[in-house]
């Protein structure tokens, strides 16, 4: 099991402040391990879901680019 103490956790700019549906994303691994931790900001304590980095990039581009839609 990966240890994820000490990441330098962040979440998108667009999600406001008011107790939504959140994650939270560190970038520190992408380098060493080419995986993107992945948690829900309302339970830092909670499970930790690692994306390969690759996916993660895939994912963002297909949200950015619209394919993805809620």
């Amino acid at each position: 099991m990966m240890s994820v103490q000490g990441l330098h956790w962040f979440k998108s700019s667009y999600s406001a402040n008011n107790g939504g549906a959140c994650v939270e994303v560190a970038a520190d691994l992408v380098a060493s391990r080419g995986v993107v931790p992945v948690r829900d900001s309302k339970c830092v304590a909670g499970p930790v879901l690692t994306v390969a980095s690759t996916a993660f990039a895939g994912f963002v581009a297909g949200v950015k680019s619209g394919d993805l839609s809620a």
